[in-house]
């Protein structure tokens, strides 16, 4: 089993754990457990923080971390290396995020305090994407997969930009002020292409700490890290080293464990009718309907303007990617974690929402796959 079916299945376990511990006797003690008191710190200064801080705002920013490294890479040396390249995905990227936002906002509209959760389905999970598509259908050709990735890492761009802006609480000058200094001394660092690790990483921490206290989400820190370390082609340099240290990490512990901690939802008095709930429609409809719809919509303009499709291809060829991009789970549910409260009943419905979408776009994708004609061959020049 290749390492994005392992990732896929080990997404779909954290899932099927958390819902199943929250509708469990043990729901309480493990509600007690994720609001336990951690204290970080020395001497007199101390950061003391609850558990599930710690996990979604510390963990999470390793996960940003390379996150941050991974576009680098594929903006420089990968699948948006060249301008050509960019034209596509990006288009795919900005209808999918647009569509599944709109429809959110229209199915809400009436319900305004609803309208904080508008950018939960326009997030596609990258390493779940990948995983189950490997796994429902992996006998997709080889530049379908390479868009898949351009797509969803620009997504996850957009999906970043959209935290930054949105997504922040009361800002402190002073922090922000500290902040932009660690990015210097970052911009510094990798100025002078230095290759230890280390001084990235300490600098690292202070920016994290610095953007906590902010009010921006401290997951960003991870990101602008991630893009200012030195990448090379031959993989040796800081980015590809950190990349290597912590992905076996966020594969086994960090992804796993926030599926656990955000996925669950208790089922207690459940009805049909809960499906239908604002919220809970908008993500599951905008995750389902909107992001394959919105990634044709825009792959179909983006090919008007730059050049058509690739040789072989044609549009109903992308479909079922397409309709894997609706697969939203982490960085779906991250965004729910931001837009509402931990508890409230919009919070519990988004998180039903983002379950009941991603299955849905999961099926619906491996149906597609199974039905696609074989692409043609590419035409003789």
């Amino acid at each position: 089993m290749n390492n994005a079916r392992r990732d896929g299945l080990l997404l779909a376990a954290s899932a099927a754990i958390g819902m199943a511990i929250m509708n469990s006797p043990w729901s309480g003690a493990f509600q007690q457990w994720l609001e336990l008191s951690v204290q970080v710190g020395v001497g007199g200064y101390v950061l003391n923080k609850p558990l599930e801080l710690w996990i979604n705002d510390f963990l999470m920013a390793i996960f940003f971390l390379l996150v941050g490294v991974e576009i680098k890479h594929e903006w420089l040396h990968g699948a948006l290396s060249t301008p050509q390249a960019r034209v596509l995905p990006f288009g795919a990227a900005l209808g999918g995020m647009a569509l599944p936002a709109l429809i959110f906002v229209g199915i809400n509209w009436s319900q305004p305090v609803n309208l904080a959760g508008w950018a939960i389905p326009a997030a596609t999970d990258i390493a779940f994407a990948i995983g189950l598509m490997a796994i429902a259908a992996p006998g997709t050709r080889a530049v379908l997969l390479a868009f898949l990735t351009a797509v969803a890492v620009l997504d996850d761009l957009g999906a970043i930009i959209v935290i930054a802006l949105f997504y922040t609480d009361q800002l402190s000058k002073a922090m922000l002020g500290f902040a932009a200094a660690a990015v210097a001394v970052l911009f510094i660092l990798s100025s002078l292409r230095v290759r230890r690790v280390a001084p990235y990483v300490v600098v690292g921490l202070v920016l994290w700490l610095c953007v906590l206290k902010s009010g921006v989400h401290a997951t960003l820190a991870g990101v602008v890290l991630g893009l200012f370390l030195p990448a090379s082609r031959d993989g040796g340099g800081p980015a590809e080293q950190v990349a290597h240290a912590i992905k076996p990490w966020i594969s086994w512990l960090i992804l796993p464990l926030f599926g656990v901690v955000n996925a669950g939802v208790s089922l207690a008095g459940f009805t049909p009718s809960a499906l239908l709930q604002p919220v809970t429609l908008g993500i599951a409809a905008g995750l389902l309907l909107g992001k394959p719809a919105g990634i044709l919509l825009g792959t179909w303009v983006a090919s008007r303007f730059g050049g058509g499709l690739p040789d072989g291809l044609r549009l109903r060829d992308y479909v079922p990617v397409a309709c894997f991009c609706g697969i939203g789970f982490t960085m779906a549910l991250f965004i729910a974690t931001l837009a509402f409260a931990p508890g409230t009943p919009a919070a519990d419905a988004s998180k039903l929402g983002v379950l009941l979408g991603t299955c849905c776009a999961f099926l619906v994708g491996a149906a597609c796959a199974r039905l696609a004609p074989a692409p043609r061959a590419q035409a003789s020049r």
